[in-house]
């Protein structure tokens, strides 16, 4: 059974404030598919409020129900710039506690910015290199997207900054 999503204003638009329920399908420029919504339950945003991309929001503003959209978004639009800096080869003592540190691992690191996923990228006999980088970072983004449904925010969700109920956010 699939779950469709609440049926919206067909002629409201997608604006400040709004829950916009959108498939889509991300490629990248050779045209390998990255994320897709194909097959499933479309995504549900509260627009406005930094739930997706920067550039992906802009395009979807004033869109309606049924609204095809395509767009290609440059690093700074999407995922930004790839950042050396967020790079680093730490001391494999660093690590303690974790015994088997492999290439592809996904740990957490304290930054001065808070809490940060990172990726190891290289693991030697004395050392671990990190990467700190969105693994979409410096990457143009390529979006086919469909507007679903669009219906306005509750209260709530407004105070949350995220959609709640089917699709989005429980509580």
């Amino acid at each position: 059974m699939t779950c469709l999503p609440p049926a919206g204003d067909s002629l409201m638009q997608v604006a400040q404030d709004t829950v916009v329920f959108i498939h889509y399908t991300l490629t990248d420029d050779a045209g390998k598919t990255i994320d897709s919504s194909a097959g499933g339950e479309p995504l549900a945003y509260l627009h406005g409020n930094g739930n997706l991309i920067p550039g992906l929001e802009r395009a979807l503003e004033g869109k309606k129900v049924g609204d095809l959209v395509s767009v290609r978004l440059s690093p700074a639009e999407g995922y930004g710039e790839y950042d050396q800096e967020l790079v680093q080869s730490i001391p494999r003592r660093a690590l303690r506690g974790i015994d088997d540190v492999y290439v592809g691992m996904q740990l957490q690191a304290q930054s001065e910015y808070g809490s940060r996923t990172v990726v190891v990228t290289d693991v030697t006999d004395d050392t671990v290199t990190i990467d700190g980088n969105h693994p979409l970072a410096g990457q143009h983004l390529n979006f086919e997207v469909r507007i679903e449904s669009v219906r306005p925010a509750t209260d709530e969700e407004i105070a949350h900054g995220h959609v709640h109920g089917a699709g989005g956010y429980h509580g």
